[in-house]
């Protein structure tokens, strides 16, 4: 069984960072992509970055340039830097992999960007 456990999340004000982690209990180089989307109240899980085995990253247009996302092989995490923060960026975040067969999640972390 795969496990994914996303830490990292909190209170941030505008303007701030945040980075996110998420380990993984299987080597992330087994996996075609990872990454994290976000979850706002109300709202659907939107995607927002991820990296491939061949080590593409690719994250939506809102947070190109503020966010950075990296993977530790040897660790086994997947990180995402979150600089700049903005208040639309408040959500739960998950973190997934996928292999091919399937997309894996991890439990979410909440990120709550206000004044």
């Amino acid at each position: 069984q795969v496990q994914l456990v996303g830490s990292g999340g909190g209170l941030v004000q505008p303007g701030g960072s945040l980075r996110l982690s998420c380990a993984f209990s299987r080597s992330i180089t087994s996996f075609k992509s990872v990454g994290w989307f976000r979850q706002a109240p109300g709202l659907q899980r939107e995607f927002v970055a991820s990296f491939t085995s061949s080590t593409s990253t690719k994250y939506r247009d809102s947070v190109k340039g503020r966010f950075t996302i990296s993977g530790d092989n040897a660790k086994n995490t997947v990180s995402l830097q979150m600089d700049s923060l903005k208040s639309e960026d408040t959500g739960e975040y998950f973190c997934y992999g996928n292999d091919n067969a399937r997309n894996y999640w991890g439990q979410g972390t909440q990120v709550i960007v206000s004044s």
